[in-house]
């Protein structure tokens, strides 16, 4: 073989070979993402659960006529505020998860001081309705901070992806980036510690 045809076909060879990584490179950190943003409608379907069931509690609360003002309509400018802050889940940056994390934040304690106010009207703690929307409410709580953690684990496997030699060098060929995670006990994001058993809490 010629020297001049050895060289050709290597040089061919390593070109093969860099396209066949970054092939699967690419394939790898579009199939992470995708997770990423999975996880992340997860999220969000939680979070609008919690906001859909809150008309039906302002509802019931506001039957009791002398419930606390101030805390019913924190509640209900706090639920308008959270409905206006959405995240293209193709444009997840910080900024825009901060701004979701402090409204979603802010309507978790609007919500949390109203439970804790409600202990104090005997009326509501007896009313079958006012009870099952605070045993929703608390269930969806719950389901909202394991779908952040699912969020935060995919967003973590995908951003240590990312970072990894070689194919750091291919993310910033095509554009990957990593994705911002939900922080805990940050201000307005820290969602007051609630009793939901308020059977419990009067003993």
């Amino acid at each position: 073989m010629k020297r001049g045809t050895f060289v050709l076909l290597t040089f061919v060879f390593v070109i093969l070979v860099i396209f066949m990584n970054g092939c699967g490179a690419y394939n790898n950190m579009v199939n992470g993402r995708e997770e990423v943003r999975k996880t992340w409608q997860n999220v969000e379907t939680f979070y609008q659960l919690r906001i859909d069931k809150i008309p039906n509690l302002v509802a019931t609360v506001q039957g009791q006529g002398d419930f606390e003002k101030s805390t019913l309509e924190a509640v209900i400018n706090a639920r308008a505020s959270a409905t206006k802050v959405t995240v293209d889940p193709t444009k997840l940056d910080a900024a825009s998860l901060q701004q979701y994390e402090q409204a979603q934040g802010a309507l978790s304690s609007a919500l949390g001081r109203l439970l804790v106010v409600s202990e104090n009207y005997p009326n509501l703690q007896t009313n079958s309705a006012f009870t099952e929307l605070r045993a929703e409410i608390s269930e969806t709580e719950n389901r909202i901070q394991v779908a952040r953690s699912d969020y935060n684990n995919k967003a973590a496997d995908f951003n240590a992806m990312i970072q990894r030699f070689p194919r750091n060098i291919w993310a910033g060929v095509f554009g990957f980036s990593p994705f911002p995670y939900f922080q805990a006990d940050q201000g307005a994001d820290k969602a007051p510690k609630v009793n939901f058993n308020f059977k419990d809490s009067a003993k």
